[in-house]
């Protein structure tokens, strides 16, 4: 989904106000802090990340650890990065890039693995490795260039194929790296002398040798030794209670209040024959008790923590939670089944009438409610580009993120316990035009089936969920996008340093995970949260998707345990040495979660981490296929993926 004009106009604005300021007040890069960082990587501080470098013992953790960042990085204007927010966490992000800076490193003479082939990050000689150190169990993934930056700032990232395991401590090791002439890339001098014999008390690098050699003993002890070692550090991964916790409790506390009841509601307004396939349009507010720390939590609150760091309520907040339902003629005839629906990237409740959505509401049965994503909805827009100039401003959208989940379990519940009683849903003869028998279910597209991926997993009243397009983990997706270089202005106006922007990145992911699919995955389907039933998920990717990368929605298949259906593609369309290598096929149907590839023709996306340029973007093509629309509804009502494109790849001509 584009942005409307009025934040773009908006965003050029904020560019043009502060250039001038910024260029004047931006400090040398001499000028960087470096307390708290670690020696073994002084390209920036923060490098390697994540590293339990920057946590300290904590017994009243899940993890027995807690972040503890001293230092962060500092805007343009040489605001840093409040820690605060960052320090209540037991560990890092569990699809966390890893990040590093190796001068003059070719990822491809040293055999590194690339996004086309994940396989060679598992071969016994791979360059970097990735351990669990609990199991021993290596990890797969995939290396890059950060393609943005020049070469004297550009990260290496380390990308996660599967997200890491919560609650884990993971090792890392760089060996055997090679430059473009095929030189063995020596050591720094500080991890040179870690590696090297004890050194005494009081040398500047005593304590991180120390600190080093159980690093050093776990990667001996799975047979990576110290020959060629270049680098090695390790990290813990957060807890389930860490990641999840706050949402649950806020969820919790709120049906608490509401037991076996329906939320209150008002219906404000009811159109009546709006078109050829939906006979009513209801409009209203239900009440969902809010969390924030400003009363109606309008965007820039964040929530109020109470006890234990956990959200609390002021007394009597609630916060107004706008629905519009489209109720398809087919209803009329035959009670239709409740599905909340979930908007695109920072738009409104209002694209539930979107054709597409008439379509499926009226073909198969369905009708339709939606609410805001607040923290991404169309009125975030001024806070979410405030939080790009300020990195300390992200809880904001993370927090109201995680209210805006609770909004859509309220909605859902008054769609199915009070709704089917109001005479805005019933038709003439006071009948509900919704099938008070059916379970509820979920269909959301873009930014929706993002968000929606989190809110499967919360949901205890969701069994099905439909996933359009979808994808997890923003910090791989941005740099991906199409839809990220208007906001990149901003971003790059004030954090211009490359090297600091992928740190920035893995930095907003660890409260992003609060409030996206990337920090439920685990819990997404066979492994349910407290409170919540197990779930299937399907998702329907779009092939050279320009908005949402392809890769994350492949990361988000493996973690989730979905099967993709076969054959994905045509021959000779991925460039993949072993095309959605680590996700099981399905032939011509499936009991269980998901992935099926639409092919619009769309040039395969670029394998650097940079958004699509070639071909048109087929975003929206599956979503506008009948015939994807009939997979969806099978699937919203059995839980099973029938092959709909007649033994072959799911091909759309558009």
């Amino acid at each position: 989904m584009r942005l409307p004009r009025a934040p773009l106009a908006a965003l050029s604005a904020l560019v043009l106000a502060v250039a001038g300021l910024a260029a004047l007040a931006a400090p040398p890069a001499a000028a960087r802090a470096d307390r708290g960082c670690d020696p073994v990587d002084p390209a920036a501080c923060l490098l390697p990340f994540p590293s339990d470098r920057y946590t300290v013992p904590d017994p009243g953790t899940p993890t027995g650890r807690r972040v503890n960042f001293r230092t962060t990085l500092r805007n343009a204007l040489g605001v840093p990065v409040a820690p605060e927010e960052w320090n209540r966490s037991d560990g890092f992000s569990p699809g966390s890039m890893l990040l590093s800076r190796v001068p003059g490193v070719d990822l491809a003479r040293s055999g590194a693995a690339p996004v086309t082939d994940i396989g060679a990050s598992l071969a016994p000689d791979a360059p970097i490795v990735v351990i669990d150190a609990e199991t021993g169990e290596r990890w797969p993934y995939w290396a890059e260039l950060d393609a943005n930056a020049p070469e004297d700032r550009r990260a290496l990232i380390v990308r996660p194929a599967r997200n890491l395991l919560e609650g884990r401590r993971y090792v890392v090791a760089l060996r055997n790296l090679r430059d473009a002439s095929g030189a063995l890339i020596t050591p720094n001098p500080a991890f040179r002398a870690i590696l090297g014999p004890d050194l005494p008390a009081g040398h500047p690098l005593d304590e991180r040798q120390r600190s080093m050699r159980p690093v050093l003993d776990d990667l001996a002890a799975h047979g990576v030794g110290r020959d060629g070692l270049y680098l090695a550090w390790d990290f813990t991964v957060a807890s389930r209670e860490g990641l999840t916790g706050r949402m649950l409790h806020i969820r919790d506390d709120a049906l608490a209040r509401l037991g076996d009841r329906s939320p209150s509601f008002l219906v404000t307004r009811v159109r009546e024959d709006v078109d050829e396939r939906i006979a009513r349009e209801v409009e209203g507010v239900v009440w969902a008790p809010g969390y924030l720390d400003l009363y109606g939590g309008p965007p820039g609150s964040k929530f109020r923590l109470g006890p234990g760091g956990l959200p609390s309520r002021l007394p009597g907040n609630d916060q107004a939670v706008p629905f519009r339902c489209e109720i398809p003629r087919a209803a009329f005839d035959e009670p239709a089944r409740p599905a909340l629906y979930g908007h695109g990237l920072l738009g409104s409740h209002g694209e539930v009438g979107a054709g597409n959505v008439k379509a499926m509401a009226d073909e198969h049965g369905f009708v339709f409610c939606a609410t805001k994503w607040i923290g991404m909805a169309d009125e975030d827009v001024p806070n979410v580009v405030s939080a790009l100039t300020d990195l300390t401003r992200f809880r904001t959208v993370a927090d109201r993120l995680q209210q805006g989940m609770l909004n859509f379990v309220v909605l859902g519940r008054a769609m199915t316990r009070g709704f089917p009683g109001h005479p805005a849903f019933q038709d003439g003869s006071g009948a509900s035009l919704i099938d008070r028998g059916a379970p509820l279910t979920y269909d959301g597209n873009s930014q929706g089936g993002i968000m929606g991926g989190a809110l499967t997993a919360v949901s205890p009243d969701l069994r099905r969920a439909v996933l359009g397009v979808p994808a997890m983990n923003y910090s791989t997706m941005l740099n991906r996008s199409s839809d990220f270089p208007q906001y990149a202005r901003v971003f790059d106006l004030f954090y211009p340093d490359r090297l600091d922007q992928q740190i920035g990145l893995a930095l907003i992911q660890m409260l992003w995970d609060r409030g996206e699919a990337n920090g439920y995955a685990q819990h997404m389907t066979d492994d349910p949260l407290p409170g919540t039933p197990a779930h299937r998920v399907l998702m329907h990717v779009a092939f050279g998707d320009h908005q949402v990368a392809n890769v994350a929605s492949d990361v988000q298949a493996r973690t989730i345990g979905a099967r993709v259906h076969a054959p994905a593609l045509r021959p000779g369309r991925s460039p993949d040495k072993v095309p959605y290598w680590g996700v099981p096929a399905f032939g011509a149907s499936h009991d269980g979660s998901a992935m099926v590839v639409w092919d619009s023709g769309t040039p395969a996306p670029p394998t650097t981490n940079t958004p699509p340029a070639e071909g048109r973007d087929p975003h929206s093509d599956p979503r506008n296929d009948a015939d994807a629309r009939r997979q969806k509804a099978i699937f919203l009502e059995t839980g099973r993926v029938v092959d709909v494109c007649g033994g072959g790849p799911c091909v759309i001509t558009p």
